[in-house]
C-alpha cells in the first residue's frame, strides 16, 4: 500500500477526505507518522480504525495546527493601515477564519478590532476540521515560556499601528503554572465550529466582509483549491477581502474574481 491508497482507504473508512491535498505534502507527512511509529501504511490504517486516539494524531499531523499570535507582524500591520481603515460601517462586520487551529488568529484579529472600538461590532468565526485544537481555541490558554514570543509580535504589531495596548491588557498570565489565557471577554466574542473543507456544507447561513484563509491553501492540490475557493465565495459580499498566507496565491481560475490590494484580495461585484 502506498500513501495515495492509504489516503483513498482512509476516506472510504474514517469519512476523512485527504485525496486531494498535495501529494509533496501529505506523503511526507504521512512517511513521517510511519517513521515515528515503526507501522507500514497496512498497520497505520487498521490502528486508526481501532483508536481513536491514534486516528486523532494522524489528523493532526496531516492538517498542520501551525499558529501563533500576530503571525508575520508586517502582515498585520499592513492590514490594519490599509484595510482595517476601509471596514464597512454596518451594524454588524462579519470575519471568517479558516483553518483557525487554536484560535490564535482569530484573537489577534480581535484585539485590533478592540483597540479600533469595533469589538461590539464584530461577529467572528472560526471553522477547522480538528475538534481538539477548536477546544483549545474556545478556552483561550496556552503555554507561557513555550510561546514568550507572542509578547514580541504583540508589541511590534501595537508599535507598528501606534497603538499603546498591553499585553496584559488581553492575557492573563499565570508563571507558577506556565500558562497565558485570553481574558474571558475575548473568549465570549467568537464562534469555534468544526468543518472539513473537503466534504462538509458551509456551516453558516449568512455572507461574510473578511476572511482569513492564511497557511492553508498550500496544502492543497490546484483542483481541490478551485473547489474550496469557489465555495468560499458564495459567502463573500461583493468587495469583502481575502487574506492569504504570503507564500500563497489564487490559482489563475480564482484570480479572475478577486483584485489584488496589497497584503489581500478584494472580491469583484
Amino acid at each position: 500500500m502506498d500513501f495515495k491508497q492509504f489516503l483513498k482507504s482512509f476516506k472510504n473508512r474514517t469519512g476523512y477526505d485527504f485525496c486531494d491535498y498535495s501529494d509533496n505534502s501529505i506523503s511526507r507527512r504521512l512517511e513521517k507518522i510511519c517513521e515515528g511509529t515503526g507501522l507500514t501504511f497496512e498497520q497505520m490504517l487498521d490502528k486508526s480504525l481501532i483508536d481513536t486516539t491514534f486516528r486523532n494524531k494522524v489528523i493532526d499531523e496531516i492538517t498542520v495546527n501551525t499558529t501563533e499570535l500576530f503571525r508575520d507582524p508586517a502582515t498585520w500591520i499592513s492590514l490594519y493601515k490599509t484595510l482595517y481603515q476601509q471596514l464597512p460601517k454596518s451594524p454588524n462586520i462579519t470575519f471568517w477564519h479558516i483553518g483557525c487551529s487554536r484560535g490564535l488568529e482569530v484573537y489577534s484579529n480581535l484585539i485590533l478590532m478592540h483597540q479600533m472600538g469595533l469589538f461590539d461590532k464584530c461577529r467572528v468565526i472560526g471553522t477547522d476540521i480538528n475538534p481538539r485544537v477548536l477546544d483549545i481555541a474556545r478556552q483561550g490558554e496556552y503555554a507561557y515560556k513555550f510561546n514568550l514570543y507572542f509578547k514580541d509580535n504583540f508589541d511590534e504589531v501595537m508599535k507598528g499601528c501606534g497603538l499603546n495596548a498591553k499585553f496584559e491588557d488581553y492575557f492573563d498570565i499565570d508563571e507558577h503554572n506556565d500558562t497565558m489565557k485570553i481574558k474571558s471577554f475575548m473568549t465570549e466574542r467568537p464562534s469555534f465550529i468544526i468543518q472539513n473543507l473537503v466534504q462538509d456544507k458551509i456551516p453558516f447561513a449568512y455572507k461574510v466582509d473578511v476572511v482569513f484563509f492564511r497557511n492553508v491553501m498550500i496544502y492543497f492540490n490546484e483542483k481541490l483549491q478551485n473547489k474550496i475557493m469557489a465555495s468560499v465565495c458564495t459567502k463573500m459580499y461583493d468587495g469583502a477581502a481575502l487574506i492569504l498566507g504570503r507564500q500563497e496565491s489564487l490559482t489563475s481560475l480564482m484570480s479572475t474574481r478577486f483584485t489584488k490590494m496589497g497584503q489581500f484580495y478584494q472580491k469583484k461585484a
